[in-house]
């Protein structure tokens, strides 16, 4: 089946200003030199690198008031949504290659606020390792990468749920979350409060990917606008070490080549993250280069034809 794809621009934001490890900085280069950008050229899409987001630099410190480094993931995050929101205006798909996890917040506040004003539906698939629904209650370590789906849901500080001028920026039912396998003992209580739609690890293994993916993409239509946020972790560590976060039981090659199939099958996805590679931990760009393997197949790519 042949599909026409919005033109892409790529936004790389490096900085690991949310993470508990330093490298994700290094993450938009290595995707670059896995060749992102020449993979969906080939695919016969516009593509346009337009370098990368400036930000303020990591300081390292410890957390103040349970959060870390928050002036500088505020800035960050405001520079992405805003860089994010000129090329949804210019009728283009950012593709946003962090970086950590944290920077979710500036995308998909963008994202939001541009399906808002285009009276449209958002639907927003997380794939990731963790549910990233933390608050500076409940996690000891401030990290903000651990909390973007609670700040962009309304739980946080006001600098980061307020970021795109609405509050909250989506609700929990717009969320899906596939592949979690690590929540911190009192997230899950405030995952259970809030009604997150969570496929686990165990869910998966149960029912299968299949019925995984047809669940979170029920009900998408021509007025749903598809934000994907692909967390690297969200993959077994066996094929994508190249990670801060790594989680063991991840998922394997050929479930996430159906994710990404069945994603581009229905036709609805107009923006996307690509986060926390961290080329320090990696074996030879091995995580990058099946990262850029996987977004070609979001893209398109299949072994056969298929209608």
């Amino acid at each position: 089946m042949t599909r026409n794809y919005p033109p892409v621009s790529i936004l790389g934001v490096p900085t690991d200003i949310g993470a508990g490890h330093r490298g994700a900085r290094m993450g938009p280069e290595a995707l670059r030199i896995a060749g992102l950008a020449e993979a969906l050229q080939a695919r016969g899409i516009d593509v346009v690198d337009r370098g990368n987001v400036d930000g303020p630099p990591n300081p390292w410190l410890p957390p103040v008031d349970g959060y870390r480094h928050l002036d500088q993931v505020v800035a960050w995050n405001r520079a992405l949504m805003d860089a994010s929101a000129a090329e949804l205006r210019a009728g283009r798909m950012p593709v946003v290659l962090g970086g950590d996890h944290c920077l979710a917040i500036g995308s998909i506040a963008a994202v939001a606020n541009h399906c808002r004003a285009q009276g449209r539906k958002l639907r927003v698939l997380w794939l990731d390792a963790h549910s990233d629904f933390n608050t500076s209650r409940v996690t000891p370590s401030g990290n903000i990468h651990g909390m973007p789906v609670a700040c962009l849901c309304g739980i946080g500080p006001d600098a980061l749920t307020g970021i795109g001028g609405h509050v909250p920026a989506i609700t929990p039912d717009q969320v899906k979350q596939i592949g979690i396998r690590s929540v911190d003992q009192e997230e899950k209580q405030l995952v259970k409060e809030h009604g997150l739609d969570i496929f686990d690890m165990r869910f998966i293994d149960e029912v299968g990917m299949k019925r995984v993916m047809e669940q979170a993409l029920d009900g998408l239509d021509a007025d749903t606008h598809l934000h994907v946020s692909f967390d690297v972790d969200f993959l077994d560590p066996g094929i994508a070490p190249g990670t801060g976060t790594t989680v063991p039981g991840g998922v394997n090659y050929r479930e996430a080549q159906l994710v990404m199939e069945m994603i581009a099958d229905s036709g609805r996805m107009g923006s996307l993250d690509v986060v926390e590679v961290s080329p320090a931990l990696d074996d030879r760009n091995v995580t990058a280069e099946l990262a850029v393997d996987l977004v070609e197949s979001l893209f398109g790519k299949s072994t056969l034809m298929r209608d």
